[in-house]
């Protein structure tokens, strides 16, 4: 059975790892574990994450472009090179002001 996950031992940048698609957001899996999981993503501009809610606390490092980012109704705006921790159960949604790619960790509490 083949990972979806990145290769191990070898170098990558997340820039290049994901493309961007017209009208759409791409998602690839880096890692996934049970005690949670990193994800890379790119969006279009305009496009969007929905408000929602997690159980766990999760990490957006933005590695291209400009995003918005609400968090219990607060926004944020971030720049490539920006994070910005998402606490657990309180409500929040991602929106790209242009093109964004970010790489989204997410650690699960027991």
């Amino acid at each position: 059975m083949k990972s979806n996950e990145f290769e191990k031992s070898k170098v990558f940048s997340f820039d290049g790892s994901v493309n961007y698609s017209d009208n759409g957001i791409v998602s690839k899996t880096v890692l996934k574990k049970e005690t949670g999981n990193i994800s890379l993503f790119a969006f279009d501009k305009g496009e969007a994450l929905s408000e929602h809610t997690a159980p766990f606390d999760a990490l957006i490092q933005v590695v291209d472009g400009k995003s918005e980012i609400i968090i219990g109704g607060k926004s944020f705006i971030l720049d490539a090179g920006q994070s910005i921790i998402m606490p657990a159960n309180i409500p929040h949604a991602v929106r790209a002001v242009e093109k964004f790619k970010m790489v989204l960790t997410m650690i699960k509490s027991n």
